[in-house]
């Protein structure tokens, strides 16, 4: 009976549902015709793999050749690339991010691209975070002044702790022995020196990083309709789960733990400043929260920094006659610093700075950057309309094999930054010495971003790279194994480009 009631209704009203219905469909036709529109005559990489799907399957293995490719074809304008994902991505010419980078957030959106990109819907990524950056940049970058020298004992101690004694030559995973170094040394600013020694906080903060990669990998491999069904099945998000509530189970009584000091007792770490900037313009975070936000933190700094310094001891391996003018440069700033890595003393490391530069360059973290959402149609300075919808992005790396933005772009110069400062200072060109050092944004690499999203903390990260670098200079002789011929080439997963975690090179401690 209540089904011949319901039948009887929905047939009484159905002359009045089906216009509304009609007219909803209209507005999904018409809002994709829209979107069609300014897209229809954007030329797209890899037209002659014939079909979105080869063009798919491509983007998995050599995605970095597309983006060269397009950027060849295409250079002073946008293209489409087709990605594993199901937005359209727009990538557009380095020369329009000065007019990008003003646009606000609620036209173009970090975050939006990052959550589509990075899969956050599933792997559960805190996003959209404002008091993260904002603690970073008001209370992490104006303390290394005062935390350098802490922060190069950790690196010394960290050393001597992952590393064996190298009394012969001796081979070792860097890659490995980075990720812990990197994650004890982050761990002392962010969670406070006792904590981060323990194994449980590493176990956290080393594996969330790396199954979180795994997971977003996965989710790559799958087809975007079929996302929602198959996610939570994939082994690598189930794994990620599992590990996610086994760092809550740590973090969260650590947590509960500070809400609980007095205000002398407190300890001077990033949870603590994260802790003490709740309120005000910021809201107030559950337990859980900021368990998930220190994991988070954890990820943003340990992945990437462990790329670069690890992409670093590859070139120093593979380039062995540059090491004297490396190792004479710290020795002489160390010596004129009193044996202490100030922040003074980093500035003067122009060598090794350049040496840095010059691997980022080169080896670029991924294909693209200034990944961003479009939440409203915009038009670019030249007329080309860019609908809502879609993902804009600059090709990072075909940028840096271009030679008429750098000369013999292919070739590894360590020193092509140091010259280019020096050249700018001698000319009066302050603005141009600044962008030629490793930790500033330039429009011309990079790795860091661009704009009010470049990486807040880059300053961090660079501080820990140059001391990590600068250590293993001082203290070992560093070299390919017998039969390696040139670098080892990195690995290409889509549009991300790592350094072989699985490759060794041969230490040796210098007397």
């Amino acid at each position: 009976m209540a089904a011949e009631t319901i039948t009887e209704a929905v047939g009484a009203k159905l002359p009045l549902i089906l216009p509304t219905i009609a007219a909803l469909l209209a507005v999904v036709l018409l809002q994709n015709v829209l979107n069609r529109k300014p897209l229809a005559n954007i030329p797209v990489a890899g037209q002659d793999l014939g079909s979105d799907e080869k063009r798919r399957q491509t983007y998995l293995v050599r995605a970095a050749d597309m983006y060269i490719d397009g950027y060849k074809k295409f250079k002073d304008s946008v293209y489409r690339i087709v990605t594993p994902n199901k937005f359209t991505v727009i990538v557009v010419p380095p020369k329009y991010l000065d007019e990008l980078r003003k646009l606000p957030d609620d036209v173009v959106s970090f975050d939006g691209a990052i959550e589509q990109t990075m899969h956050a819907k599933y792997t559960k990524l805190p996003l959209g975070e404002t008091l993260i950056p904002h603690t970073i940049k008001t209370s992490l970058t104006p303390s290394l002044v005062r935390l350098n020298p802490t922060i190069a004992d950790e690196v010394q101690a960290s050393i001597r702790a992952e590393l064996p004694p190298c009394d012969d030559w001796t081979p070792i995973n860097i890659n490995r022995k980075l990720l812990r170094i990197v994650a004890l040394v982050s761990g002392r600013v962010f969670i406070g020196a006792e904590l981060s020694r323990s194994e449980e906080y590493l176990d956290a903060a080393i594996n969330y990083t790396v199954e979180l990669m795994d997971a977003r990998r996965a989710l790559d491999q799958v087809r975007p309709w079929l996302r929602p069904f198959v996610a939570h099945r994939l082994p690598e998000i189930k794994k990620l789960d599992a590990r996610r509530a086994q760092a809550d189970k740590f973090l969260q009584p650590i947590v509960e733990a500070r809400r609980r000091l007095k205000d002398s007792e407190k300890p001077d770490d990033m949870l603590q400043w994260v802790m003490d900037g709740q309120g005000g313009k910021f809201k107030e975070y559950t337990t859980e929260e900021l368990a998930r936000l220190q994991l988070g933190i954890s990820f943003a700094a340990i992945h990437t920094t462990t790329l670069t310094t690890t992409n670093v001891c590859y070139n120093l391996a593979a380039y062995p006659q540059y090491m004297p003018e490396l190792r004479e440069e710290v020795r002489t700033v160390l010596a004129e610093h009193n044996g202490v890595f100030t922040s003074a003393a980093l500035q003067a490391m122009k060598k090794v700075d350049s040496f840095l530069k010059e691997t980022m360059r080169l080896h670029p973290a991924g294909a693209a950057s200034f990944q961003r959402k479009v939440n409203k149609t915009f038009a670019l300075s030249n007329g080309q309309v860019i609908p809502a919808g879609v993902v804009i992005e600059v090709p990072a790396a075909a940028i840096t094999k271009d030679p008429e933005v750098w000369p013999d772009a292919d070739k590894f110069e360590p020193w092509r930054f140091a010259r280019l400062r020096e050249q700018a200072r001698a000319s009066g060109d302050v603005e141009g010495s600044a962008t030629n050092q490793f930790v500033s944004v330039n429009p011309n690499v990079l790795t860091f971003g661009f704009g009010r999203h470049a990486c807040p903390g880059r300053f961090f990260a660079a501080n820990e790279i140059k001391m990590i670098i600068a250590n293993f200079i001082m203290t070992y002789d560093i070299k390919l194994p017998e039969g390696v011929n040139g670098r080892y080439p990195n690995l290409e997963i889509g549009a991300s480009s790592v350094p072989d975690p699985r490759k060794e090179l041969l230490f040796k401690r210098i007397a």
